[in-house]
């Protein structure tokens, strides 16, 4: 993940971050562990290591399965992570008014 987002920017880019930021950004679909740790920048052995307490906590849930691969999305009837998520969008938009208000700034000047 070579750019990172406005929430990585801010709160670091530890690998639950990573793939909480995937999931979130991706929401509309759901994913294998093989192809959320690809796609989020995370080594799968990584990811594994604290797989399970995602699913504990019903973080992520199982969706569907696809030939011998589990479907994961992020777990949107979960009350906290739908505050995390709303969290997430207003910290990007805080961000993205930032960066504008930064380059009208420089703009004028």
């Amino acid at each position: 993940m070579e750019n990172k987002t406005a929430f990585l920017e801010i709160f670091g880019d530890s690998p639950i971050l990573k793939v909480l930021d995937f999931l979130i950004v991706n929401e509309d679909f759901d994913y294998s562990m093989t192809d959320i740790a690809t796609l989020s920048g995370v080594g799968y052995s990584t990811l594994k290591l604290f797989w399970g307490k995602l699913e504990e906590n019903d973080i992520i849930v199982n969706t569907r399965t696809v030939g011998k691969a589990k479907m994961y999305r992020l777990n949107l009837a979960n009350l906290v992570i739908k505050k995390f998520r709303d969290f997430y969008w207003e910290t990007t938009k805080h961000q993205v008014r930032e960066k504008v208000k930064e380059k009208e700034i420089t703009v004028k000047h």
